[in-house]
C-alpha cells in the first residue's frame, strides 16, 4: 500500500481493486444528517468528481456510502461547485 498523506485515500471497487484517490474536500449536512467526501481518481484523465457519504467516526479504515437519492446529489453538486468557485476567486499566496 502506498504512503497516503491527509489529501488522499485508497479506494477498493465491487472487484476489489484498488486505487488512490485525491480528497477535493470532506462537509457535513445538517438537512441529511451525514458527512460526505468529494474526491477524484488519482491518474483518471477525466476529471470527473465522484461523492460519498461516511461515517466519520469510522476512522481511517472507515466505508464510502453510496448517494442513493437525486435531493442528496442536488446537495452535494451545489457544495461542490460553491466550493470550486470560491477556489477560483482566491487569489495565490504568492501574488
Amino acid at each position: 500500500m502506498p504512503e497516503l498523506d491527509d489529501n488522499t485515500l485508497i479506494i477498493t471497487d465491487e472487484l476489489g481493486q484498488e486505487m488512490e484517490a485525491i480528497i477535493i474536500m470532506t462537509f457535513d449536512s445538517e438537512e441529511f444528517g451525514k458527512s460526505y467526501l468529494v474526491y477524484q481518481l488519482k491518474d483518471d484523465e477525466t476529471g470527473e468528481y465522484f461523492a460519498a457519504s461516511f461515517n466519520p467516526e469510522d476512522g481511517e479504515e472507515g466505508n464510502l456510502i453510496p448517494i442513493e437519492t437525486d435531493e442528496e446529489w442536488d446537495y452535494v453538486e451545489e457544495v461542490l461547485e460553491s466550493f470550486l468557485e470560491d477556489e477560483e476567486e482566491e487569489p495565490l499566496e504568492d501574488e
